[in-house]
Order: structure tokens, then C-alpha cells, then sequence
């Protein structure tokens, strides 16, 4: 289906399913043309002009032949003509069809009244292309529809008329406004690319003005959503991953560059959400109510593994899975806490040939990767472009200094950001602490607000994943004692669990493990 990539976006957002919008419905009775009049009218009401902030002119133009279509299926209900036994059977078919054209047109203004403005801008010509494949569509079903053979009202007769000569002539539409501003996203990761960054006053017109995000919690929703599409389209995007990354570094940049840190502060336990698994494979294995044999998970994942491969110490795990691993800056196996003697990643074939006959003989969908090269690395392609590594640090250059001098809201809201931001890339790691944020978070261990001491310890865990920033953080004066009395007497459970991560992260060099002791 013309829509497809659509209606799986729409899946993965919880929204209904298609089988939801597609549900079961008699079309053989004779109340095919009422459910069709019912249905016109409810996706004319749900979607008036002022809801399309991108995609308009292709949007109401989609809903103008649905209203077309109401008024030909209420004058065919009205007239009592709308029988299945008056129409012609060329008539039938035509409304049967009709039928998944105006779910599918549903779905699709769906998706662009509710996504984000970012990512509706860098899908602009796609999502361009969805509407002209409807058009299309429409068209063919309006030439095929035998219209002097259905009993209508001369003005009716017009109105379908006109519909189909505009239909045929309708050529694919691309919104220029739209255009630009998709190109001026563009040249916002181009600045940072070169090392630079773009002006105050012009991100602001952009985000502000043009798109209409004019706070911090719908700033924050843009990055999540962006985020959610690294995550669930599993490398199969445009832009690509990396790309995206730039993307979501530079709109955080811009959140607190334009709306500060004081007002996200009923918003603390933002960092800590829980995302949805990922894994497709996964999801279907589970409602077939099979058991995966544990060899053929992921010992990181523990989803099925789709590329199995042998690192240095002989474990297998999934490729994506332990190149990431390998990337945020790990040197031992997650299995057995071996040293790795090299990060190259050696196929499993005879591995993935067995996943590939358990998931044949139990009907479990897999689609093994095309290519499989021993000296590449698949994850590369999600890794952070340039672009991305100097908005995080123009980030990190803004949080720093909220933590250094900001409220107690602010620095709380900062210790989160960095957190967050320590998560993922030896590289983030790296110039956090080289931008002095060791010795405010430090500071913040001892804080009597719960959510700015977790935030803290969290952040300095992540930091200290990073074999240089171990050194850092035991230099720190105090700062072995502050994380031990967390450990003791740490406000909430996750602050004491993730106190003693931190210890245990710390003694994996030898010299420290003296020092965590006494």
C-alpha cells in the first residue's frame, strides 16, 4: 500500500492499528453506502483546515474529494437509490474500494495533524509523495465509476464531474514554505558541522515563529518523537540515524537556549520514563506464546538475534547490540566481564542458520540482514556525525553553568540533562567531565531534594563508564565519600542502587579498589 511506512509509524506512536480502522464491516449489505456516508463525514469533521500546521494545500485539498463523496453518498442514502440491488455492480466495486481510500486517507491526515513539526519537515517530500499516490488512486476510481449509469441530481452529476477532471490533472505538490524550512533545519546541522553555531535570534524565528514550539514541554515531545523514530525504524530511515542524532542534539540545544531550565521543573521525572522494547521480532514471537531457546537471544538485548556474532572472548551476541556496547565505551564482554582482546566482530553463521530453521519450522518472522562483513560495523551508522558531538557540547557548555550557578530547580533539571546525555558516547563522556561537570555534581550527591541527588549519582555512573573519567572522579575531593554516604543513606532506592554501580564501575581499576575499601 501507497501508505504503508504510514500506517506502521502509526503503530509504533500507539495509535489505533489498521485492523482497528479497518474494522470488520459488512460491505455486501445494503447499508454499503450509508457506512460510506458515516465515514466521509466523520474524517470531513475530525479534520478542519486550522489543524494542518504542515502539509496543508496537499491536506485540504484530500479533504475537498471526501466532501465531494459525502455529497454524492448522502444524495444516493437521501434518494433511497443507495440500495446495493439499484446500483450498478461497476458502482459496487468502486464503493467497495472506496472504503480502504477513505481509512487510508484517514491515517494519512492523522499522521500529519499529530506528528511532530520536526520530523513532518524532514519527511516533506515522502509524505508529499503518500497524498499524490492517494490522488492517484482517487482518480482511477473516479474514471472506472459509472456515473451515467447511477441515478443523481444534475448538480450532484457536476460536483463528481468536476472532481474527476481535477483528479486526472492533479500532479504531486510539494509546499515550498515547507521546503524551506526543511532546507533551514538543514543548515542549522551544516553550522554546527563546521564547528560553529547558529545565531540565538535565528533559531528562535525558526522554532518559535515558523513552527510554532513555543515552550519547553513541546520541545521536549519534538525530541522524544524524533527519538522514537532512531529507535523504531531500526535503520530502515530517511534521514538516517546518524543524521537524526544531529537533528535531536540540536533541538535539545534549543531548549534550553530558548525557554531555560525553571519552568521544566514539574517535569523532573522526564529522564526516567520508560520507553517502549524495541524489537518487532520480539513482539510476535510473544503473541505466539513460544519459547525463544536462550542460545538464540542476545545475552544484552535478550531479543532474538538477527546478526550473531563472535567477539574476542567466544560469546555471541547480536551485532547492534554489542557494537553499541562497544561504542559508549566498554572493554569487557557483558557476559563474563573478560577484557576484549580486539573489538572485531566475527559472523555466527552456523548460529543464525539454526535461528533461521527454528524460525521456519515455528512460523516466526525473520529477515536476516542482506550483507554481513566480519570487518565492518553496522552500528556505524547510528553513530553521532560531527555535527551532533559540537551541538552536545554547546549543550553540555549550558548545563554546566546551570549546575555552577542556577537555582536549586535548575541545577536539578541540569544533573537530569547530563545524565541523560552520559548515557550514550564515549565522546559525550569525555567532554562532560572535560567541561568541569564532575565537581557540581559532586556538590548536588549532598542535595536534600531526592530527584537532584538521584539525577547526580545516575550522571556520574554514566560518566564513569568512560576508563578516563574513573581517574577524574576519584581525584575529585570528596567525592569517593559523597557517592559511599549516597550508598548509606541515599533517598530513594534507585540513588543507593545506582551508588553502588558507580562503585563497582570505579573498582574495575585496580588501584582504586583499595581506596573504595577503606
Amino acid at each position: 500500500m501507497a501508505s504503508a511506512a504510514i500506517f506502521s509509524s502509526l503503530r509504533r506512536r500507539r495509535s489505533p492499528s489498521l485492523e482497528a480502522f479497518l474494522a470488520p464491516v459488512d460491505l455486501t449489505d445494503v447499508a454499503l453506502v450509508q457506512t460510506l456516508a458515516v465515514l466521509s463525514s466523520e474524517l470531513v469533521s475530525c479534520f478542519p483546515d486550522n489543524v494542518f500546521l504542515s502539509q496543508r494545500r496537499n491536506s485540504r485539498s484530500l479533504v475537498r474529494k471526501v466532501e465531494v463523496f459525502l455529497v454524492l453518498l448522502e444524495y444516493l442514502r437521501d434518494s433511497g437509490s443507495g440500495s446495493i440491488s439499484n446500483l450498478p455492480s461497476t458502482a459496487v466495486l468502486c464503493f467497495k474500494e472506496l472504503y480502504l481510500l477513505l481509512y487510508r486517507s484517514k491515517v494519512l491526515l492523522h499522521y500529519c495533524s499529530q506528528s511532530s513539526k520536526l520530523w513532518l519537515l524532514l519527511q516533506n517530500h515522502s509524505i508529499s509523495g503518500h497524498f499524490h499516490d492517494l490522488n492517484q488512486e482517487i482518480s482511477t476510481l473516479l474514471d472506472v465509476f459509472p456515473i451515467k449509469e447511477v441515478d443523481l441530481s444534475d448538480d450532484v452529476r457536476e460536483q463528481v464531474e468536476l472532481l474527476q477532471k481535477q483528479a486526472r490533472k492533479a500532479k504531486l505538490y510539494v509546499d515550498k514554505s515547507d521546503e524551506n524550512l526543511r532546507l533551514r533545519f538543514f543548515s542549522f546541522l551544516d553550522e554546527f558541522e563546521r564547528g560553529g553555531i547558529p545565531n540565538h535570534v535565528e533559531l528562535r524565528l525558526f522554532f518559535v515563529e515558523r513552527l510554532g514550539i513555543k515552550d519547553a514541554k513541546s520541545c521536549r515531545s519534538e525530541i522524544e518523537f524524533l527519538e522514537e523514530q532512531i529507535v523504531n525504524h531500526e535503520g530502515d530511515i530517511e534521514p538516517t540515524a546518524s543524521v537524526l542524532n544531529g537533528f535531536v542534539a540540536i533541538t535539545r540545544y534549543c531548549r534550553f537556549l530558548l525557554f531555560g531550565f525553571e519552568e521544566d521543573e514539574l517535569h523532573l521525572s522526564y529522564g526516567n520514563k520508560k520507553r517502549p522494547r524495541k524489537g518487532l521480532i520480539t513482539r510476535e514471537i510473544a503473541n505466539t506464546f513460544l519459547t525463544v531457546p536462550k542460545d538464540f537471544c542476545c545475552p544484552i538485548s535478550l531479543d532474538l538475534m538477527r546478526d550473531p556474532v563472535i567477539i574476542s572472548t567466544g560469546q555471541s551476541y547480536d551485532r547492534s547490540s554489542i557494537a553499541r556496547w562497544m561504542e559508549e565505551g566498554h572493554c569487557t564482554c557483558p557476559k563474563t566481564g573478560q577484557m576484549l582482546i580486539h573489538n572485531r566482530l566475527v559472523p555466527n553463521r552456523a548460529l543464525r542458520n539454526l535461528i533461521m530453521q527454528w524460525c521456519t519450522a515455528h512460523g516466526v518472522p525473520y529477515n536476516p540482514p542482506e550483507t554481513t562483513d566480519a570487518s565492518s560495523e553496522s552500528f556505524a551508522a547510528a553513530l553521532p556525525i560531527k555535527a551532533a558531538a559540537e551541538a552536545n557540547r554547546a549543550i553540555a557548555t549550558l548545563l554546566i553553568q546551570q549546575l555552577a550557578n542556577g537555582s536549586q530547580g535548575a541545577q536539578t533539571v541540569a544533573a537530569r540533562e547530563i545524565r541523560l546525555l552520559a548515557k550514550t558516547g564515549k565522546e559525550n563522556r569525555a567532554f562532560i567531565a572535560e567541561a568541569g561537570a564532575i565537581p557540581h555534581l559532586r556538590k548536588l550527591l549532598s542535595s536534600s531534594n531526592p530527584i537532584a541527588q538521584e539525577n547526580s549519582v545516575t550522571a556520574l555512573l554514566n560518566l564513569s563508564i568512560y576508563e578516563k573519567n574513573k581517574s577524574r572522579i576519584m581525584d575529585e575531593v570528596g567525592c569517593l565519600g559523597s557517592i559511599v554516604e549516597v550508598l548509606r543513606l541515599g533517598q530513594t532506592t534507585e540513588s543507593r542502587q545506582n551508588a553502588a554501580a558507580t562503585l563497582f564501575s570505579l573498582s574495575s581499576v585496580h588501584d582504586n579498589k583499595k581506596r573504595i575499601a577503606y
